[in-house]
């Protein structure tokens, strides 16, 4: 009897410190709507490229004018800012389920881990832009943001960081598919995230 309650104390305790050194709120629906929007968002920027005459899988080096590329900037914040929300609202929901505050230490360190690599990406790919090599942001975004992912797993769930390696393998991959990158980038967010939400979500519902 002595020994079961020792162990159970132990599991308590191993409880306590795994909720005060991890962020444990993420959750699997955060990941399955950011998914459903990238990949929502993407079909849509296929539908505008088609509207300005653009074909985007037909290998040709297209040039885009400055009012599309400042379209498809805006469609890129609207969709980022939709996965952002989505994540937020799940996992506060989350966070409230099993009484675990959203905003503490851990979540500080956590998001400051997540942005360095995700800050340094967005210059990058700003200046990409500026530059006008177009083709290589897609798989900038893709690698940054897997490379953010790995970088913030410590602070975390550690299974986020297989989803990190996936997110740079794909991004490595369609450098060497330039014509591609729509492509690559609704499989990394949009069908990578679904299918790690819907594990995620099984794994720790």
């Amino acid at each position: 009897m002595e020994s079961k309650n020792y162990h159970d104390d132990l599991s308590h305790i191993r409880s306590m410190m795994e909720r005060s050194s991890r962020f444990i709120s993420l959750s699997g629906i955060s990941g399955i709507g950011a998914g459903v929007v990238a990949l929502v968002g993407a079909i849509y920027i296929h539908f505008v490229l088609q509207q300005n005459n653009i074909s985007y899988f037909d290998g040709k080096k297209n040039v885009f004018s400055t009012e599309l590329i400042t379209e498809l900037a805006l469609i890129g914040a609207v969709i980022l800012l939709l996965a952002v929300f989505s994540g937020y609202f799940f996992t506060n929901r989350k966070s409230k389920k099993i009484n675990q505050p959203i905003w503490n230490k851990t979540t500080r360190r956590m998001l400051s881990d997540f942005a360095v690599p995700l800050f340094a990406g967005a210059v990058f790919c700003f200046a990409l832009l500026y530059h006008g090599l177009l083709l290589f942001i897609a798989p900038a975004t893709l690698i940054f943001y897997g490379l953010a992912l790995v970088n913030a797993e410590k602070h975390t769930l550690n299974d986020i960081k297989y989803l990190g390696y996936c997110q740079i393998i794909l991004g490595l991959l369609s450098l060497f598919f330039l014509g591609w990158g729509l492509v690559f980038w609704a499989v990394g967010f949009g069908i990578l995230h679904i299918v790690y939400g819907a594990v995620m979500y099984k794994k720790y519902k």
